[in-house]
């Protein structure tokens, strides 16, 4: 039999074959990047290394295009990706109305340096819109704001004496919230 003679065309080549290593198996890269994504969208930014945060920045992207499009079928598509219903559901129905307008961009990864133990480049991913929750937050703390003095006239200090602190007093009230409740 006759040797095939070896050609630069017969070499093994990563065609289609982007995705960064991060030093671990197809199935671990795999669960790491849906478990990156899963917090993405629950807290809206995530803390992680910088190449870790740059190889999110895809697969967020296109989970928020398809989120921009309510249907069924990038719903199913979203859930493979995701793997839980309720995160689908926020995906479609608080993240995707908000870039609605939007063609692409929607994160944005911010440096913070290097990590002290191992010196690791650190990244923050974040989508580029994020929820208004501070402005809801100050709104609460000046309704509940009252003056000082208006306090102390509205409140009389009863004189009454209180019963000791201690690991008895403690098992008694516990014991009288179940009885409670029934």
């Amino acid at each position: 039999m006759r040797e095939k003679k070896w050609k630069w065309s017969d070499a093994a080549r990563r065609h289609r074959k982007k995705s960064e290593k991060f030093s671990r198996p197809r199935a671990q890269r795999k669960a790491l990047v849906k478990a990156l994504l899963r917090s993405l969208i629950l807290y809206e930014r995530i803390k992680t290394t910088q190449s870790k945060a740059k190889a999110l920045r895809g697969p967020a992207e296109k989970l928020i295009t398809w989120a921009k499009e309510d249907n069924l079928h990038h719903r199913r598509l979203s859930y493979c990706f995701l793997e839980d219903h309720k995160l689908v559901r926020r995906l479609f129905e608080s993240i995707g109305p908000r870039f609605r307008s939007i063609n692409g961009g929607y994160t944005r990864v911010i440096n913070l340096g290097r990590r002290k133990g191992d010196g690791a480049k650190l990244s923050i991913l974040e989508f580029t819109k994020m929820e208004r929750k501070l402005r809801k937050k100050r709104e609460k703390k000046e309704k509940e704001k009252v003056p000082r003095e208006e306090k102390r006239e509205e409140k009389p200090i009863p004189k009454k004496e209180k019963p000791k602190k201690g690991f008895i007093t403690g098992v008694r009230k516990i014991f009288k919230k179940e009885r409670d409740a029934l």
